[in-house]
């Protein structure tokens, strides 16, 4: 799958800011203010994208993730500076996550793995993160709060689930067989 130039263009933006090496830890816990996530006209990716695209189109470019507040231009030590949004970082995290779960490949077991929930009310955002983590993984709602998978994604799904502290409220089982 190839990523839109304007999503590439923001996860580029987010990789030549940030120092964070789990970017989806960001988008639950995004820092109090995103002041430090500064990207100036010097930055090798910002000279990429203007070589990449003629002028015209790299202003388009510009003025497109500013208009939908993905980006915002600032004052930075004399000089304008590129600002990624908490709208743009949300927006690149998800182009690259959806990037890299393209990889997903199909159990060669043909078991199927199934995830069953009950999140509290108190949790609700927990609960909508669990639901976005499930759908990017390529689960399939059963029912609302029973996801089922044929993909290899049991171990990432563990992985996530303990990170994220939802492991109490989740229960993973392997389906050997369907009828």
């Amino acid at each position: 799958m190839k990523l839109p130039i304007t999503d590439q263009f923001l996860w580029d933006i987010f990789n030549a800011t940030s120092k964070a090496e789990d970017a989806l830890r960001l988008l639950i816990h995004p820092p109090k203010t995103w002041s430090d996530v500064f990207w100036n006209a010097d930055n090798p990716t910002y000279k990429k994208y203007y070589k990449i695209l003629n002028s015209q189109k790299f202003s388009q470019l510009i003025y497109h993730l500013k208009k939908n507040n993905f980006i915002r231009i600032e004052g930075l030590k004399g000089n304008s500076a590129l600002m990624l949004t908490k709208k743009g970082f949300n927006k690149a995290v998800r182009a690259q996550f959806n990037l890299e779960n393209d990889s997903i490949e199909r159990r060669k077991d043909g078991k199927w793995i199934m995830l069953i929930f009950d999140v509290p009310e108190k949790y609700k955002k927990s609960r909508e993160l669990l639901r976005g983590i499930l759908y990017k993984l390529k689960y399939k709602m059963f029912q609302k709060s029973v996801w089922i998978s044929p993909y290899n994604v049991s171990e990432r799904t563990e992985e996530l689930l303990q990170e994220y502290s939802l492991d109490r409220f989740v229960k993973l089982f392997l389906i050997e067989e369907i009828k």
